[in-house]
This record gives C-alpha cells, structure tokens and sequence, in this order.
C-alpha cells in the first residue's frame, strides 16, 4: 500500500494536518506524519526532536537561540534527511505539506531532497508568487491555499479535500509504476542543454544521438533549464550529458537574470557521468526589457533579442573568469569528460560580420581553460570551425557516444 508523507508545522497546524491525514487515508493510502515546528510537542510518527535531531541539533538548542531563521533551516534539513531515508527504504510514495512562507519553505527543502517523478505536493499562501525557492529544480507541485492555512472551513475544506485526493492518487499510481518491469529495451536518456544561438548545434547533436539509439532530453539554458538538468544528473537518471550550452555560467558571473546558481556545470562530475562540453553562448549576458539594465553596465555591447530579452556581450576579463571555472569544475570531474571549442564562434551572434563578435574575448576564453584543465585528465579538443558549422554538434554527439561506450564496457 502507497504511503504518503505529511511534513508540517503541527505546533501551529495540528488540526489541519488532522483533518488533511483523514482524508487521504479515507483513499485507501496510509500516512505518517512528520512535525518540524520548532516549539511544537504535538503528536506525531516522527517529533520535532527527532527531525532537530537529524539535522545535528537538538530541539532544546534551536528553541533556546531564539533564531526563527535558523530553527527553519534546521527542521528543513532535518525533515530532508528523513524523507531521503523514508524514499531509501521505500517508506515513501508520495509527500504533502501545507503552510505560509515559513512552513512551505521548511517542507520545500525536503520535497527537494527527493528524486524527480516523486509525487510533492505543496499547499501554500504563496503559491500564487514567485515559486522559484519552493520548486527549485525539482517537480513540485504547487496548489493556492486561497485561505490561510488557519483551521477548515467552507474554502480550506474545498481546497484540502482535492489536495488529498490528488497525492493519495499520485502516490497509487507511483506505487504501481515503481512495481512495473524494468523496461529493458528503455533508450537510454542523454541530457542536453540549448539556446536560441545554439539550436543549430544541439538539434544536429540531438538527431545523431536518436540515431545512435539514445533519448535525449533537451533543456533550455534559462536558469531554470540548468537547474533541473543538473538535479536529474545526480538523482542518476541520465547516462551522459551533452553541455554544449554552458550560458548560464555568465549569468551567475556577471548578474543577468537566467543564472542557474554557482553548483552549474557540477553534478555530472560529481556523479561521474561521461560528459562532453562546450562553451555555447558565453558570448552573452541575459537581461530583460533594455530599461532594466543596471546602470552600471552602461556603454556595454547590447543586443536585443526580443521587447523582453536583451543580451549583453562579455567582456575579455569575464571570459577570462569563464574559463577558469570551466576549467577548474571540470577538472574534479570523476567521470569521463572532454570539452570542445569552437574556435569560430560561440554563438549564432559571435561570428565574423555579427554584432558580437569578438576574437580577443573569445581567445580569452579559450586560453583560461586550456590553462587551467593542462596536466589533468580532462580532454581538450580546439576545432577551426564556429558552435553551429555543420558537424560540430554530430562530433560532439559521436563523441559523447563513444564516452558512455567506453564507461560501460569498463
């Protein structure tokens, strides 16, 4: 039988987490419950002390420092710890929480520790904001309370009742597919990341990769399109990653709007996956509509893209700094892991006669992560050719095959 998880506030929201945990198990689910209110000694399947506990405090410590903040980073930490262990031991078929901005943050750092395809069902006030720390990278789903989470009434009743219903079924149906065969004949998944100046390479990489029998599945390098890569790499989901498109890289440098944090370009070799790189679109820095550029930035080499995206050329310092992070994550690779340079041109725009190219900037670039990645076991390959030129990206794709070849023969 599935069984679902409810992480919350039970100091403050016993009643609701109540009548919540009724309603499910009325679906034919079971359910445990965890209580991670800092002042909270209510009765629960797992107490606030031990989820403090967990997180290598104790529930005495964070009540004494008086520190709200800290005590919900705590018990967010803790309640991640037990439900990756609860998921470990199949305990855990689905997760459900409800709260304002401190609870659905609390049981949002939990929701996240768990993989992708975990049903992560989220109640909250700010559901209808910027969602962005609930979700992070990961499949969260998000429901408007429309009331506070503040006892049941003719509203809340409505809302919790299709809350429940909702994960008791997505628990189910969770249950039956992880019972399922393993599908053996599965292709296996390749990850690739892409922008509009990239396309050209990542759809010819792409068709060879099918071709070659994989399922690729294609990210967007728009912050979010990274995260969520990044966090199907190491849940273990792929069997390589083809990072043509490491754009995000400047953002996260330089403070454009698509950064995708500073852990981007980790998790594959951390996970030891097979990995070929490439340094697509680092030409450009990512802003909104042209009156929102900081000022600061003034006299700088725009480009607009659309009335909502603007694009700022890099500068020969800032790729200078590209290269030697590209070069320094790369090289603590425990994977297989090559990166690829086109000597040409890094983007659809970064060609001879477009409006941002620049051989110096580039060079930069290039010579950072030569630099930084000699002597290591990271393979260098320079090709006199710009990112889209036909063949590069069935290069990039070929290789990459040849990469998780080898790993699994190994």
């Amino acid at each position: 039988m599935a069984n679902v998880v409810l992480v919350g506030t039970l100091d403050s929201k016993s009643t609701e987490y109540a009548w919540l945990r009724e309603r499910i198990e009325a679906h034919g689910v079971t359910t445990t419950t965890i209580d991670v209110g800092t002042f909270s000694d209510a009765e629960a399947d797992i107490s606030a002390r031990e989820v403090a506990e967990a997180a290598d405090t104790s529930i005495e410590q964070l009540r004494e420092s008086d520190d709200r903040g800290a005590a919900m980073t705590a018990m967010g930490q803790g309640a991640a710890a037990i439900v990756a262990q609860q998921y470990a031991e199949g305990g855990l078929q689905g997760i459900v929480a409800l709260g304002g901005s401190g609870g659905s943050s609390v049981a949002a750092t939990a929701m996240q520790a768990l993989p992708v395809g975990v049903p992560k069902l989220l109640v909250s006030t700010v559901a209808a904001g910027d969602t962005t720390p609930y979700v992070g990278a990961k499949d969260v789903t998000m429901m408007p309370s429309i009331v506070d989470i503040a006892g049941i009434n003719q509203v809340s009743a409505e809302i919790l009742a299709n809350a429940a219903a909702a994960i008791a079924a997505m628990a189910g149906d969770y249950e039956q597919r992880q019972a399922a065969p393993v599908d053996r004949d599965a292709r296996p998944l390749v990850a690739a990341t892409m922008f509009g100046v990239t396309t050209p390479a990542v759809d010819e990489a792409r068709a060879r990769l099918e071709e070659l029998g994989y399922e690729v599945l294609v990210f967007h390098a728009t912050g979010s399109g990274g995260k969520a890569m990044e966090a199907l790499a190491a849940d273990g989901f792929l069997a390589g990653v083809l990072d043509l498109t490491t754009t995000e890289l400047a953002d996260e440098l330089i403070g454009g709007v698509l950064s995708a944090g500073p852990d981007r370009l980790s998790a594959a070799g951390t996970a030891g996956l097979p990995q070929v790189v490439s340094v697509g679109a680092l030409d450009m820095c990512n802003f909104g509509p042209e009156d929102s550029i900081p000022e600061k930035f003034a006299g700088r080499s725009f480009v607009v893209h659309n009335p909502t995206v603007t694009l700022m050329r890099t500068t020969t310092e800032e790729n200078a700094e590209l290269g030697r992070q590209i070069a320094h994550k790369l090289a603590a690779a425990s994977g297989p892991t090559e990166i690829r340079l086109p000597l040409r041109g890094i983007s659809l725009i970064d060609v001879d006669g477009g409006p941002f190219y620049d051989p110096a900037a580039d060079s930069a670039l290039f010579d950072a992560i030569r630099s930084g990645l000699e002597g290591t076991n990271v393979t260098v390959v320079e090709e006199d050719a710009a990112i889209n030129d036909e063949g590069f990206g069935r290069r990039a794709a070929e290789r990459l095959h040849e990469l998780i070849t080898k790993e699994n023969d190994g």
